[in-house]
């Protein structure tokens, strides 16, 4: 066992070299800690844990908002040998008592917003969850529950031992299910450290960075982001949630640096009024991901002085898989970029076999960062990972100097007539109508074509027709990719990460087309 590569020590060895430096600003809480600051509450939820009986392997489920307690909870789960089970906070109490039981959690920390959901998982008795111990943040809601703050403030700061690391489980993060339950993707001390290291070296994290948070932590990009950051010795600045003009404000005051998001918060960010007044001259990169960043929104922070970066990642990968940068962002419009500096990539046929330039196909990706399994699903993780290779599933084609563009999902992929529809073409159409805000497009079933296109809009006039949306396509996309049919709504279902739910609108629009 390896233990130089657990992540917990991440937070000692920094506290060791640079023990004043400012390490984590709770914005929300207000509550600012200095790296030595920061790895004595480590030391302290590592000596709660502890305290429970919970041995090495054991799961150890979050249920929390960002928030210094969410990230000490991780750091000392990683410091001892637990696996951190991160859960997505939109989730219902049943999709929440799913994940406890597959992945056998023994302990929860969650915030005390949740406490109804966790009375009720808790009243199922075993068959809600496995947890003996519950550490409620941020309150006392819950009567089976011990109070996070107070326990840890009731223990010594000793460093404890690090008792994993090297090929040791880390965490499970879940993904979203948009089809189907979810699956757990594992993740060990390696490559999660490999994927730190893949930040550090590709997207350019410096020692002096102050890097934001607002993307959930129970999220990859997020949480990679994090520990990438505090690896490097940035100061960390925490939003508990994503607010567009707090996110504008926090850049000012706290000379933001560095931050990730998704196209859904950029745009957000842009409807804020006169955000072109905010100072954002410490702004070194803004890092897009997790959706297709739409041509028109790179074009409306170049406008006002700020490059995008952007990056295609996905959990099994531990983050980003390629990136970029803003030097290319214009001359590359729409492209994702290169692979990461310690990841391979691949684009191929449906046999495997590797496509020209040019030409579509699947991207396939070998990585020291690839996730270790599925949790409990090999069936699963034998599709996904073949001779050391992820299939993400996406479609993609790589041009003469290597930059890859992501087609759309190879699910979400429309047939019409014999020829394939990629959503994601035709949305970033729909996107250059000044009238439309969002758009996404679905297959619906045709007698005539087998599927034709459908979009579903949303606009920032109510006077915008279906006729005037299908006239601003003509002309700008072939006859079959152009949809047969719009319909108008007030927002586009989406995850926490921004990404829309098109199973969600396929399911409500399923049609049949208008021919």
């Amino acid at each position: 066992m390896n233990t130089q590569t657990n992540i917990g020590l991440l937070i000692s060895k920094r506290a060791y070299l640079h023990p004043d430096r400012l390490a984590l600003n709770d914005a929300l809480a207000g509550r600012k800690f200095s790296y030595a600051e920061l790895n004595n509450r480590v030391n302290r939820v590592c000596s709660v844990l502890n305290s429970v009986g919970l041995t090495r392997g054991d799961r150890v489920a979050i249920l929390a908002f960002n928030g210094h307690e969410f990230l000490e909870s991780f750091f000392a789960c990683a410091r001892i040998g637990l696996v951190a089970v991160p859960i997505n906070c939109r989730l219902t109490t049943t999709e929440i008592t799913y994940i406890l039981k597959d992945c056998g959690a023994k302990a929860m920390v969650f915030d005390s917003e949740f406490a109804s959901a966790i009375e009720e998982v808790q009243a199922m008795g075993e068959q809600g969850s496995d947890i003996e111990d519950w550490l409620e943040i941020r309150g006392k809601e819950v009567d089976f529950a011990r109070d996070y703050e107070h326990m840890i403030s009731s223990q010594g700061s000793e460093d404890p031992p690090a008792t994993a690391g090297g090929e040791d489980n880390l965490f499970i993060m879940y993904t979203s299910g948009t089809t189907g339950l979810p699956k757990g993707a594992v993740h060990t001390h390696n490559t999660v450290f490999w994927s730190v290291l893949n930040y550090s070296v590709t997207a350019g994290m410096h020692f002096d960075d102050t890097h934001l948070v607002f993307l959930p932590l129970f999220h990859i990009a997020a949480l990679v982001g994090a520990v990438s950051a505090l690896y490097s010795g940035n100061s960390l600045v925490v939003l508990r949630s994503f607010d567009p003009q707090k996110s504008w404000s926090l850049i000012v005051d706290e000379k933001i640096s560095t931050s990730y998001a998704v196209p859904a918060m950029l745009d957000f960010m842009l409807q804020v009024p006169d955000f072109e007044n905010y100072d954002w001259s410490s702004l070194r990169w803004l890092m897009s991901g997790g959706a297709p960043l739409s041509v028109e929104t790179i074009k409306s922070y170049k406008k006002v002085g700020i490059d995008i970066t952007q990056a295609f990642g996905m959990t099994e990968a531990c983050g980003a898989v390629c990136m970029v940068g803003p030097e290319d962002g214009m001359r590359k419009a729409g492209s994702v970029g290169k692979a990461f500096f310690h990841t391979e990539l691949r684009i191929v046929d449906k046999d495997g076999m590797d496509v020209p330039a040019g030409q579509e196909g699947e991207i396939i990706v070998c990585s020291p960062t690839i996730m270790k399994e599925y949790w409990n699903n090999p069936e699963a993780t034998t599709e996904a990972i073949v001779d050391g290779w992820y299939h993400t599933g996406d479609v993609g084609v790589r041009d003469e100097e290597g930059f890859i563009t992501i087609r759309d999902r190879i699910k979400d992929m429309i047939i019409s007539g014999g020829e394939n529809v990629y959503p994601a073409e035709v949305e970033n159409v729909l996107m250059q109508h000044s009238q439309i805000l969002e758009a996404a497009v679905i297959g619906q079933q045709s007698k005539k074509w087998g599927e034709s296109p459908f979009a579903v809009v949303v606009s920032v006039s109510a006077g915008l027709t279906e006729a005037e949306v299908i006239s601003h396509c003509d002309g700008k996309l072939a006859r079959f990719k152009i949809p047969k049919g719009v319909i108008f709504v007030d927002e586009l279902p989406r995850n926490s990460l921004g990404k829309v739910l098109k199973r969600q609108l396929r399911e409500r629009f399923p049609g049949p087309a208008t021919e």
